[in-house]
């Protein structure tokens, strides 16, 4: 990991550097613009930069980003377990399992108390079957499957195995919950918010998700992309920048 202001970059040779995601940015516009200021400043045309594990624009956190030689390591990277803090909203559902579609139908919540929600994480401990959602990357046939969703192509999500290490109930303020989750590769977080909103008879969806951990990288170690300019910046193209 390389995140000081004192470290000397060798982005050719290979770097892994820890962003935190802004909110409605993508991970590709984190990574586009991450070449851009390499690129610009060791005077290149073209440089490999890449990210381990692809974050929604309404999620927050840390994005794994490498450059050069490192890239042939982003499989590693995202093989590695993930902790997420998520926001879900109870009583009412959305096509894409969180805030970019309107809400569908809703539903009563007088029945959820505290107790009610513990048993119901309990459940989702462990290995299972989860369906990904329509709105996401996933690809069917070849193409992203949100892509057909929002030309209301109607797609069939085979769902996939997933592992679901702890979970945990954080705060609870009805119609909204907050809960930590760690899980392994592939594992979609509003999809879990779906589940549990149906395990519960209230519908449910994902109004804030901020991933925490990826393996043994910290989000807390995280740099801001303005804050990675400003370092590279502060260095300049003949500081050993290559």
């Amino acid at each position: 990991m390389t995140n000081f202001p004192d470290h000397d970059f060798h982005f050719i040779e290979g770097e892994v550097l820890l962003f935190d995601k802004p909110l409605n940015w993508t991970s590709f516009d984190l990574v586009r613009k991450v070449r851009f200021i390499i690129r610009h400043f060791l005077g290149v045309k073209k440089i490999k930069v890449g990210h381990a594990g692809t974050l929604d624009p309404k999620a927050t956190g840390l994005l794994i980003v490498c450059t050069g030689r490192k890239t042939k390591e982003i499989e590693k990277f995202q093989a590695g377990d993930k902790e997420y803090i998520a926001d879900i909203y109870l009583g009412a559902t959305t096509p894409s399992f969180d805030r970019e579609t309107e809400v569908d139908e809703k539903f009563p919540t007088g029945h959820i108390t505290t107790d009610v929600i513990n048993e119901t994480l309990k459940t989702f401990i462990g290995k299972q079957e989860q369906i990904p959602p329509i709105f996401s990357a996933k690809r069917i046939n070849g193409q992203r499957a949100y892509k057909n969703a929002r030309k209301g192509i109607d797609v069939e999500m085979k769902p996939s195995l997933i592992d679901i290490k702890e979970i945990e109930l954080i705060n609870f303020n009805l119609p909204e919950l907050t809960i930590r989750v760690k899980c392994g590769k592939g594992t979609y977080i509003r999809a879990l918010a779906r589940d549990i909103g149906q395990k519960m008879n209230s519908g449910g969806y994902l109004i804030g998700l901020r991933r925490t951990t990826t393996g043994e990288f910290n989000v807390d170690n995280a740099m801001s992309v303005d804050s990675f300019k400003a370092i590279i910046d502060s260095k300049g193209i003949d500081n050993n920048i290559v």
